[in-house]
């Protein structure tokens, strides 16, 4: 055998260790496991990171995370005990502890998550089916929070999953439902913006009409009493002129004639046709007599 030839073979035989080498050789870094498969069943458990090594060819390796997870399924409808309806959102984290029993049921972790979001799903309901919304707002939530938990870490352990908490985010109305209770209290404040309304249109046409009741009263007590004054001014007036007449009947015939005169003749436009001996010119007669 040449040199070219044994080098050649050298080569070959080194580049089969190598391959063997790779196809032997796995690493499991820190936040891994991994489970060891031959022809598809498990072998053994690997927890410990570092380079491990395995039958080439014969079997191959799993890996799994081994840190803490999160899972955030999306919001669910509820119906509670007291029939509300309500759109849970939470969310879970939780971590693989068994990855021989996690292999067996569930295989990979995408499965695992949506076996996992059936599981938190199905607590949900069998919890919040038994309570009503005023228990979940009030202090008893945290027993609630409690027993769902309990719960979900019971049904998880059958696929090898340890549930470190389950927390609900957020629980709100359904936006229909929350669409008619607004449409409801839109309702009722309008019933009773219109009975108050009604209310005080009723007050104040009492008011009005009472106001109405004292001013007729005041104005006819106020007529009655200027027609006693009237009455009393005019007694007390007739009773003067009567005084005055009594004293004076000369005067009191010339001051009534001087105040027809001035109502007779106060307009320029006034034509009187009498005889210049009437009695009514009896004192511009006298008066030209003297001259």
């Amino acid at each position: 055998m040449n040199k070219i030839g044994l080098i050649h073979i050298l080569g070959i035989i080194f580049a089969a260790l190598i391959i063997v080498f790779v196809s032997s050789a796995y690493i499991v870094y820190q936040p891994e496991q991994a489970i060891v498969l031959q022809f598809g069943e498990p072998v053994r458990v690997v927890r410990e990171a570092g380079l491990k090594f395995k039958v080439p060819f014969v079997q191959n390796v799993v890996f799994y995370d081994s840190r803490l997870l999160n899972l955030d399924p999306p919001a669910q409808e509820v119906v509670l005990n007291d029939k509300k309806r309500l759109d849970v959102d939470s969310f879970t984290r939780y971590k693989i502890i068994d990855p021989l029993k996690f292999y067996k049921t569930v295989r990979t972790e995408n499965q695992a998550r949506g076996k996992l979001a059936e599981i938190v799903n199905s607590s949900l309901r069998k919890v919040l089916g038994k309570v009503t919304l005023t228990e979940l707002l009030s202090e008893k939530r945290t027993k609630i929070m409690s027993d769902i938990s309990a719960t979900v870490k019971k049904d998880a352990e059958a696929i090898g999953v340890s549930v470190a908490d389950v927390r609900i985010r957020r629980a709100d109305l359904p936006i229909e439902v929350m669409q008619a209770i607004n449409d409801r209290m839109k309702t009722e404040r309008q019933r009773d913006a219109k009975e108050f309304r009604a209310k005080g249109q009723q007050q104040a046409q009492n008011i009005r009409a009472t106001a109405d009741k004292e001013a007729t009263i005041i104005v006819a007590e106020a007529e009655k009493n200027a027609q006693i004054t009237r009455g009393e001014g005019d007694k007390q007036a007739v009773q003067l002129w009567n005084k005055t007449v009594g004293q004076d009947v000369a005067f009191y015939d010339f001051y009534r004639s001087l105040d027809a005169y001035r109502k007779s003749l106060s307009d320029d436009d006034t034509s009187l046709v009498l005889s210049p001996d009437s009695e009514f010119f009896k004192f511009f007669n006298n008066s030209m007599e003297k001259r």
